[in-house]
């Protein structure tokens, strides 16, 4: 990638963001938000877009050759956006407070200016692994309990 369109690259993702997650402010307050929490008012279709353009900023990062750490604490952002964003009005208040898109850029700019979040992610993918199945686990666990609980409430 020649440096002109790597300036013209960094440029988009800096105006992407500042329309994505801080644009807009709350008056009388130093709070801004952008698109993000507006568009996470919309059901469904709202967290589409916003998860959609977070996609594409993030394919637009990894092109800038960051490493895997990096790639999954960018997915993981804009994952726990989207899935806490569907929340009606707590999702947009996170979506606020969050930003999941600056979270990002950040990365991206220590990636590349500081040489920081290096290593292959794999440390990550493993404890987030661990976690869905401790929570399968504890969800099958609650279910066996509340049938057997249940089953004995039942009048034989």
């Amino acid at each position: 990638m020649s440096p002109n369109t790597e300036i013209a690259e960094f440029e988009w993702l800096d105006t992407i963001t500042d329309l994505m997650d801080t644009k807009l402010r709350i008056p009388f307050t130093g709070v801004k938000f952008g698109a993000d929490a507006v568009l996470g008012l919309i059901p469904v279709a709202g967290e589409v877009a916003s998860f959609s353009v977070s996609g594409l900023m993030v394919l637009s990062m990894v092109r800038h050759g960051v490493s895997g750490k990096v790639i999954v604490l960018m997915l993981f952002n804009i994952l726990l956006d989207a899935v806490i964003g569907a929340i009606p009005l707590l999702g947009t208040v996170f979506n606020i407070f969050y930003k999941a898109n600056v979270r990002n850029l950040n990365l991206l700019r220590e990636h590349q200016e500081q040489g920081e979040h290096g290593g292959s992610g794999i440390g990550i993918i493993l404890a987030v692994l661990a976690f869905l199945v401790f929570c399968v686990f504890a969800l099958i666990w609650g279910l066996w309990f509340m049938v057997t609980y249940l089953w004995g409430l039942l009048p034989f």
